[in-house]
């Protein structure tokens, strides 16, 4: 079985970023994982700035890992 999710070792910054959305994206799907509920409740926190901020604050943890894990990409730049 091949997982969603092999290294968190990217090329480029940018790609870490990338995996850090993708990280909160499906942390959200496991946490939720009925598609019809998060399209009803999307429109809720599509509006609500204190829930943008938040999705935010969540993306740049993941990043810092990421960014971690990749020793900050000093060898690649």
């Amino acid at each position: 079985m091949t997982s969603w999710l092999p290294t968190l070792k990217t090329a480029t910054p940018e790609e870490g970023y990338d995996l850090a959305v993708k990280l909160s994206r499906v942390a959200v799907k496991l946490t939720q994982p009925d598609a019809e509920v998060r399209d009803r409740l999307r429109p809720v926190y599509a509006e609500d700035s204190d829930a943008l901020i938040a999705a935010s604050q969540v993306v740049a943890t993941h990043f810092a890992t990421v960014a971690a894990a990749n020793d900050f990409w000093r060898d690649k730049l």
